[in-house]
């Protein structure tokens, strides 16, 4: 941020000056309109936080259609006259619609390769670690929380996940919240890019005289810091819920006037050498002296005395939340070492910086200049198609004046009269065009080619290469993107796992935490007849391997749900690869597992005959002599008179 002073007025350069175009905004001071944005002058919000939640207000009244009458309550009289179409909206899906892909995927390294032979047991955890996170990210209906916290990202330029262990549904909940809610604290020596450690959610309620409530702050904290003895709930001098130390109990055979030790959570234990309370959590190999603590508080504003911001509330004027299991909201441990907040930049922040900027800022002007012209194309076309009309000449009627021109309205015209109508089509055509150089000015600012906002013709584009050249532009913006999102997702993914095991879980018993990732799918529009073609040369100039292969069509869109399980049905049925393979190894082993086919079954052992006892002879001997068409297998033991085992000589 940089502030450099003028003649007449300060010139303010931080993240949100691209909007220091509009007078609304930034004044002479640089700061916003006060009645445009009574919100970020609040007493409570920081100063450095006040041009944030006016770009955030301001951004979204674009997104809503409401940026001119945003701009009537800051003094522009005739702002209502502007008209605004919808392309702030437009805009902001197609990029948040490439951005995400066709699909959203929650993929574990390792993973594919389970019963393949190799690392088994590290393939085995990595799979159970993915199909437990999908099946968490189903019943939590991830995908609607991307996009409720994307679309946020993408207009306002900031996204905030917050995590919460929920004991009643027995998993970890998500819950997306609006940036504008969102403060950590930042110290003037830290690195913008750090984790913070110390985070506020905080915003206004409305005075409510139904219930006798007056208007109130409401702050909800996440800290990072040392551990501490044991807490429990119970109430002040006032008669406020509060947290209070736990007694002390002294040990058998303590000696007189000895200090009780302080109380201890549950798995905590005392250093001797350094007397810091630490805990060792199921997923670090080292124990821990820090945790999370997590305040619920809310302020009545006119409590509120002094110069104080939203970190510096005075708690002894606060109320504390209480939860549902009766355990009050104030700094009560969470047992975990993190605080389970995750910001989600739009674009990569600059060095030493946090926020992100919105995909509208670059393109405000654009905009801007592109909702006057639709409006003077709404004012031309209505004298286009209602055109004025001079007449002239002396009226029968003794009056030439006329106010109206209606369909089957019968003029009178006297000695020397006329009339004329006014043609403004050619101006028409002139605005309609200037607004198509705008629209083609916005998407190249913007870097999203008429391609991929649905406007280009098919039939115009004249090659699929020239398809790929036009989405290059496009490709650079989504891969800026989703880096600054690929850490924060996989971030996320571990807090997940980490409150699972904190929860303790059945499901979760005996896991590992893995590193997880959010894999986003394609975006780009593809020729599949021509993939398909690039895939089978490919295949046939043997310059590409048959995972590579698959894996082509399936980034094209073909329905291959499972790779791997696509890999084995093709090969299963390659049998001239599998003549080959055998005829270059000569294991029939190795052309069995090709195949997916048991070409070496155990042998079965062979039946056993055992040789025909005296008895058995004499009975075979009887039976012949009664019947000498008959035969008896002796061998058996077991003669079937009748049973005739050929024809008799």
């Amino acid at each position: 941020m940089g502030l450099i002073s003028g003649a007449r007025r300060l010139l303010r350069i931080d993240a949100w000056s691209y909007l220091n175009y509009k007078p609304i905004y930034s004044d002479a001071l640089g700061m916003p309109n006060r009645r445009a944005f009574p919100e970020a002058q609040a007493t409570w919000v920081p100063a450095e936080d006040e041009r944030r939640l006016a770009a955030y207000k301001l951004l979204a009244a674009y997104d809503q259609n409401q940026a001119a009458e945003l701009a009537e309550v800051g003094g522009d009289i005739h702002a209502r006259e502007r008209r605004e179409f919808g392309d702030p909206s437009m805009l902001i899906d197609t990029v948040m619609a490439h951005v995400l892909g066709r699909e959203q995927t929650i993929t574990v390294p390792g993973a594919e390769h389970e019963g393949d032979g190799t690392a088994d047991a590290e393939a085995a955890m990595d799979a159970r670690v993915q199909e437990l996170l999908r099946d968490w990210a189903e019943d939590e209906q991830l995908p609607m929380r991307l996009q409720q916290a994307e679309r946020k990202a993408v207009s306002l330029g900031d996204g905030v996940y917050r995590l919460a262990w929920d004991p009643d549904k027995n998993r970890p909940t998500i819950r997306v919240h609006d940036p504008g809610f969102y403060f950590p604290v930042i110290g003037e020596d830290a690195d913008g890019g750090d984790y913070p450690t110390r985070v506020h959610f905080a915003w206004e309620l409305p005075e409510d005289p139904k219930r006798g409530l007056k208007a109130r702050i409401r702050r909800i904290t996440y800290e990072l810091d040392w551990i501490r003895p044991a807490t429990g709930s119970g109430v002040d001098q006032a008669g406020r819920a509060v947290r209070a130390p736990l007694p002390g109990v002294l040990p058998d055979g303590a000696a007189e006037g000895e200090e009780p030790p302080p109380p201890l959570t549950r798995g905590d234990f005392l250093n001797p050498d350094n007397g810091a309370i630490a805990r060792q959590y199921a997923w670090n190999d080292q124990p821990s002296y820090v945790t999370c603590y997590l305040t619920d508080a809310t302020w009545n504003i006119g409590d509120i005395k002094g110069p104080v911001d939203v970190d510096s509330l005075p708690l002894s004027a606060a109320t504390f939340a209480t939860r549902g299991d009766g355990e009050v909201l104030d700094h009560l441990d969470l047992l975990l070492d993190f605080i389970p907040v995750v910001h989600l930049p739009n674009t990569v922040p600059p060095a030493e910086e946090h926020w992100g900027q919105s995909s509208l800022a670059k393109v405000l002007q654009v905009l801007d200049e592109l909702a006057g012209s639709d409006t003077d194309s709404s004012r031309a076309s209505a004298t286009t198609g209602s055109p004025m009309v001079g007449i002239w000449g002396k009226a029968t009627t003794g009056s030439n004046t006329y106010q109206e021109v209606a369909p089957g309205m019968v003029w009178t015209l006297g000695e020397g009269g006329g009339m004329i109508a006014v043609d403004t089509s050619k101006n028409l055509a002139e605005l309609r065009n200037h607004v198509h150089d705008l629209h083609d000015r916005a998407a190249n600012v913007a870097r999203i080619p008429a391609v991929a906002l649905g406007t280009m013709d098919p039939s115009k584009v004249p090659s699929g290469y020239a398809l790929q050249l036009s989405l290059g532009p496009l490709d650079a913006l989504v891969s800026s993107m989703r880096l600054a999102r690929d850490h924060k997702y996989a971030l996320l993914l571990k807090m997940v796992q980490r409150l699972f095991l904190a929860g303790q879980h059945p499901d979760w018993a005996g896991v590992q935490p893995q590193p997880a990732k959010l894999t986003f799918g394609a975006y780009t529009p593809t020729d599949k007849q021509a993939v398909l073609e690039q895939v089978a040369a490919g295949r046939q100039a043997e310059v590409i391997s048959l995972e590579t292969a698959v894996r082509m069509l399936q980034d094209a869109g073909f329905p291959i749900e499972d790779a791997a399980q696509e890999i084995e049905r093709i090969q299963s049925r390659s049998f001239d690869q599998a003549k080959a393979l055998a005829d270059a190894t000569g294991d029939t082993g190795a052309v069995g597992d090709y195949l997916g086919l048991d070409l070496n079954p155990d042998p079965v052992a062979p039946t056993v005959v055992l040789p025909a006892t005296p008895a058995d002879q004499a009975a075979a001997d009887a039976q012949a002599a009664g019947d000498p068409t008959a035969t008896t297998d002796v061998t058996s033991g077991n003669g079937v008179p009748g049973q005739n085992r050929g024809n008799a000589s």
